[in-house]
Parts: structure tokens; C-alpha cells; sequence
């Protein structure tokens, strides 16, 4: 189940959310993009930042800034956890370092809100009466947590831009806009989000792109490609691999295969069975 925060969280976060059961398959692919806070109530989780990194465990849960390449988790046969997906800038009220430290760089909760405050909060979490008391209990847990951030405004207002048009926006339209230089927009992007707003602007066309696909019937991809204003073919076929560790055929069979194995699953989606 999942829900929008109150204000003013609903302004940094897509959604509050709790997970529990039995995951479609032993490993997922969670491509971009989504920050995310994950607080584990149950088995560690596994984690691997792009194909080159080695899995590692994580017991209490993780931090996640804007990825740049797909995720694979690997869940325990049961799984329980409360989570959030923040919007671009949303994360960075509740972190104690730049963003960009942890870019593609997965770490425990507890390292970034300490050990006792992530214990006690995990405590509570397990004893709530429920999914709805769980999750009023993490939203009261960010309001405490909320900061001010000095430069979200400017970032929030550039990165909505990329966001509202799917990443189809001019990065010098966007500092006109904002009455800064490229240098200093960047730099407060990658502070704050962890990419620079060119990164999310690509970020956001492919997963525009990808949501836009229909695996139950027939694809162009030269159309597709086309339209979503990449180059060529080739050069989509470069931001697949880059993005989902996968090419464009192989992506599509395994959504297919989701689908035809797990029909109507609240995954059925996104997240992917890692190929």
C-alpha cells in the first residue's frame, strides 16, 4: 500500500509506502529514476549498483540518491520493509552530506540517521498495529527530520521543468530561467540531487521512453527512438544498456515474461526479474 504525505512533505516525496510478502522472483532490476529511503523490517536485502559492483547486504535498510544506472536487489524469500520515493530534490532536506557522495553508491539508513535514531525508529515500526500506523509513524519521523536546504528552491524549480516535459527541455532554458550561470546550477544540482541537471534530464527521457512501451504488442524501435529524440537507433540502444543493463529485445522479454507469469502484480511495471 502506499500514500501521498501531508504538506509540506507532498512536496518533496511521490510517496510513503509498505511492502510485505513474497517477491515475484529471487532478484529484481529497479532501473531509474527514484530516490529512495528503505527501512527493512525483515531478512537483509541484497544490493548491486550496476553490473561492475559486487552484491552487498543490507540489514536495516538503505539510502538511494537519483540512480544513474539499474539497481538489482535481491530479496529474502518474505520481505517486509517501509519505504519512500522521493521526487529529484526531495532527499536532500534529510541528508547530512551532499548528494553526490552517494551517488550509485547505496548506504544503510544508519549511516546517514545514525544507529540508535534508526534502531528506535525500527523498533517502532515493528511493534505499529499496522500498515496505515507504520506509515504515519515514517511520515512523523521526516517532518522531524526536515531541514532547510539552501539552494532547493532554485533546484526544485529547475528540475519540476524536467520532470513536467520528461527530460525534453533546453539545460541553457532552464539557468536563463533561473538567472544563474551553468557552472553554479550544476553544482547545486549534483549538491542536492546527486546528477547534474543534464543527467536528469536524460534520466527522464528514458524512462518516459520506456513507460511509453506496450511489451504486449508490437514495437518500432526506430519509431520509438525517433520520437523520443535519441540520434538513432544505436544511440537508444546505448541508453538501454546504460540504464537497465539490458538491450531493447532482451528488456522486452523479460517484461514479457513478468507478465505472463505474474499477470495483474503490483510490479508488474518496473521493477523487472534481473536477466
Amino acid at each position: 500500500m502506499s500514500r501521498v504525505p501531508r504538506p509540506p512533505l507532498d512536496g518533496l516525496i511521490d510517496d510513503l509506502y509498505y511492502l510485505e510478502g513474497a517477491p515475484p522472483y529471487a532478484r529484481l532490476s529497479l532501473p531509474p529514476p527514484s530516490a529512495l529511503l528503505i527501512v527493512n523490517l525483515g531478512a537483509p536485502f541484497r544490493i548491486r549498483a550496476g553490473t561492475d559492483i559486487e552484491m552487498a547486504d543490507f540489514a536495516d535498510g538503505c539510502v538511494v540518491t537519483m540512480p544513474t544506472r539499474a539497481w538489482e536487489f535481491g530479496y529474502p524469500l518474505r520481505t517486509r520493509s517501509v519505504g519512500v520515493h522521493f521526487k529529484p530534490w526531495g532527499l536532500a532536506p534529510f541528508l547530512p552530506m551532499p548528494a553526490a557522495e552517494l551517488c550509485d553508491r547505496p548506504v544503510t539508513v544508519e549511516q546517514v540517521w545514525g544507529r540508535s535514531a534508526i534502531a528506535e525508529l525500527r523498533d517502532r515500526l515493528a511493534t505499529a498495529a499496522g500498515p496505515y500506523e507504520m506509515l504515519t509513524l515514517l511520515e512523523e519521523e521526516l517532518m522531524r527530520r526536515l531541514s532547510e536546504t539552501a539552494g532547493l528552491g532554485l533546484v526544485r524549480r529547475a528540475s519540476s521543468v524536467i520532470v513536467a516535459t520528461s527530460g525534453a527541455v533546453a539545460i541553457g532554458d532552464l539557468r536563463v530561467s533561473a538567472g544563474v550561470s551553468s557552472t553554479h546550477l550544476a553544482q547545486r544540482f549534483k549538491e542536492l540531487i546527486g546528477v547534474t541537471p543534464k543527467r536528469l534530464a536524460r534520466t527522464y527521457r528514458f524512462a518516459a521512453t520506456v513507460f511509453s512501451i506496450d511489451p504486449a504488442g508490437p514495437i518500432d524501435w526506430g519509431d520509438l527512438a525517433g520520437g523520443a529524440g535519441y540520434f538513432d537507433q544505436a544511440h537508444f540502444a546505448h541508453e538501454f544498456r546504460a540504464f537497465t543493463g539490458l538491450t531493447p529485445t532482451r528488456y522486452v522479454e523479460a517484461r514479457r515474461r513478468f507478465l505472463r507469469e505474474h499477470p495483474g502484480h503490483v510490479l508488474d511495471s518496473w521493477p523487472l526479474p534481473a536477466d
